[in-house]
């Protein structure tokens, strides 16, 4: 069997659902399934995310909490990749979500021929957006 796509799973100490709010609104994601650990969960987990799933564009990421005596290191050893065909729209979707957080490489053009830029959010995870430009 051959891997047919990589999905990203971020992991957040009690504050993914916020950071489920900030990427629907930020990033137009699409919220396909959220399950708390509600009651079943162990005790302090009751209002933290056990496992979500979220649709931008043709990709998934997934993403969950942690347990509270568990937190997660920055999210410094990996980056979320989007990539736009509207650099318009990238430009928009990239302001948003670096709100709170800090912009590590300005959006700009690149030599390999996209506009690109790289941020971290207010959660501690790095992105990086890129545009392929138009030729022509």
């Amino acid at each position: 069997m051959s891997i047919t796509n990589v999905n990203p799973y971020l992991n957040f100490n009690g504050t993914a659902g916020k950071a489920i709010e900030l990427y629907v609104s930020a990033l137009d994601a699409k919220v396909e399934s959220v399950m708390p650990f509600g009651d079943k969960g162990p005790p302090g987990t009751k209002d933290r995310v056990m496992h979500a799933t979220l649709r931008l564009g043709n990709g998934v990421v997934m993403l969950s909490d942690t347990m509270p005596d568990m937190p997660p290191p920055a999210g410094n050893n990996m980056h979320v990749s989007v990539n736009c065909d509207d650099a318009a729209d990238m430009a928009k979707k990239f302001d948003a979500l670096a709100v709170g957080g800090q912009v590590r490489m300005p959006l700009q053009d690149t030599f390999w021929g996209a506009k690109f830029g790289m941020l971290t959010d207010a959660f501690g995870i790095n992105w990086m957006f890129n545009c392929e430009l138009k030729k022509g």
